[in-house]
């Protein structure tokens, strides 16, 4: 099973389409909200150079927004 990060926020409508995206898909994820979550929110921009969210982080591999193709190619669903 991959390891996936959500960096969200509680208002970002396409954050929550993610999370429940990978909850009716049953894929298990770490939520970091980065409004209230320096060091969360510091490990994001680090990684991704912006500050739009969400940003999703499979395994190893960054996707930026809810991009549902990518997600399903990198879960392999």
């Amino acid at each position: 099973m991959a390891t996936v990060k959500v960096y969200s926020t509680p208002w970002c409508m396409y954050c929550k389409m993610a999370k429940d995206y990978f909850k009716e898909k049953k894929v298990e994820f770490v939520d970091f909200d980065v409004s209230v979550d320096e060091k969360a929110r510091k490990e994001m921009l680090d990684a991704s150079k912006q500050s739009g969210v969400p940003v999703i982080m499979i395994d190893n591999e960054m996707v930026i927004g809810f991009d549902k193709d990518r997600i399903n190619q990198l879960l392999k669903i």
